[in-house]
């Protein structure tokens, strides 16, 4: 019956990607649709200043660091405290599945917990950061397309209506509360469990024993004040540098900034990146931070180039990078395997 039931949801992921392809392969046609289109974004693309470029693949690198630098904060707050190289190189690796795996965010956070209780992290404390981050991350997204909305507003921008600002602050104010509030995050770990076990029946037996005592050990963990803040703001950095990314391919390839509706088309564009349509969002984020760029005055082809170079630092780039770090981390956990196997039989 498991094997039955394991079956249809490797199925059903398949599908869903599969689907989520032909999506974003429709997209990326309609996008080069116009040869001429192609041919200004190649020419803008081939005659780039290598100072803009190096600007916008720092900023990529920067909101990868606030990222490593937030898991840090959180594993500190369960007693665990990791470098912040190994957090890095973590982040990598878990930027490479959760771009190109299918099954997110499921695939990358079950590898995030294999790292940090390879590293000596408990089992409570590592569940803990998974949720806290994302929660984390979510304050951080939502706090942007606040501000997003409330300047495309004062621009006079008949986009975006006040209804959207209040469902942007529910969002921003009702993750604060969970992120505050110790219990409500237990909660929330709880509730997807449950979800899990009516949906699958798993976790059950020695794993789901396993699963029930830490999620009593977390109950434990308490998330301080200034780890609070400091979480809010590592969160608020990591997508504000991947938004300077943006910022500055849109100088690289000598486009007029559309000041507007900027953060409104990356806020957009993240929100669709996290649909679990394709991972990556590739195809569908490309369309929606052209089409939103072009709708505040960018010019069609100036924006095509510039979604490409952000989509080529923020998310090919770090395709081959953290797939190489994951790697490196792999063959780094079988050597240490190896050598503690040596020891013991000496």
């Amino acid at each position: 019956m498991d094997a039955v039931a394991e079956s249809r949801t490797t199925g059903r992921l398949v599908v869903r990607w599969a689907l989520g392809l032909v999506v974003g392969a429709l997209v990326l046609v309609v996008l080069f649709s116009h040869r001429g289109d192609l041919a200004g974004a190649s020419h803008r693309l081939t005659h780039l200043r290598a100072a803009d470029v190096l600007a916008a693949l720092g900023a990529e690198a920067l909101s990868l660091a606030c990222y490593a630098a937030l898991q840090g904060v959180v594993l500190a707050s369960g007693g665990a405290r990791l470098r912040l190289g190994e957090l890095y190189a973590i982040t990598l690796a878990n930027d490479a599945i959760a771009l190109s795996v299918p099954g997110e965010p499921a695939v990358s956070s079950v590898y995030r917990y294999r790292q940090y209780r390879a590293r000596g992290a408990s089992a409570s404390a590592s569940a803990w950061t998974i949720v806290t981050v994302i929660v984390a991350q979510a304050i951080g997204l939502s706090l942007i397309l606040v501000a997003a909305i409330l300047v495309a507003l004062l621009g006079g921008s008949s986009h975006v209506g006040p209804g959207v600002t209040g469902t942007a602050l529910v969002v921003v104010v009702g993750a604060g509360v969970v992120l505050a509030r110790r219990d409500l995050v237990v909660g929330l770990f709880e509730g997807v469990v449950r979800f899990a076990r009516r949906l699958t029946g798993r976790p059950r037996g020695r794993l789901g024993e396993r699963v029930d005592a830490t999620l009593v050990s977390m109950r434990a963990i308490t998330l301080a004040r200034r780890a609070a803040a400091a979480s809010i703001g590592l969160s608020l950095g990591l997508w504000l540098a991947d938004a300077g990314c943006l910022l500055a391919a849109l100088v690289a390839v000598g486009a007029p900034v559309p000041w507007a509706g900027f953060l409104l088309a990356y806020g957009v564009s993240q929100v669709v990146a996290v649909l679990p349509i394709v991972p990556g969002g590739l195809g569908v984020v490309e369309g929606s931070l052209t089409v939103v760029l072009v709708a505040y005055g960018a010019a069609r082809v100036p924006a095509l180039s510039a979604v490409l170079l952000y989509r080529l630092a923020s998310y090919w780039l770090p395709i081959a990078l953290g797939w190489t770090t994951a790697g490196g981390l792999a063959l780094a956990r079988r050597r240490g395997a190896a050598s503690t196997g040596a020891l013991e039989v000496d």
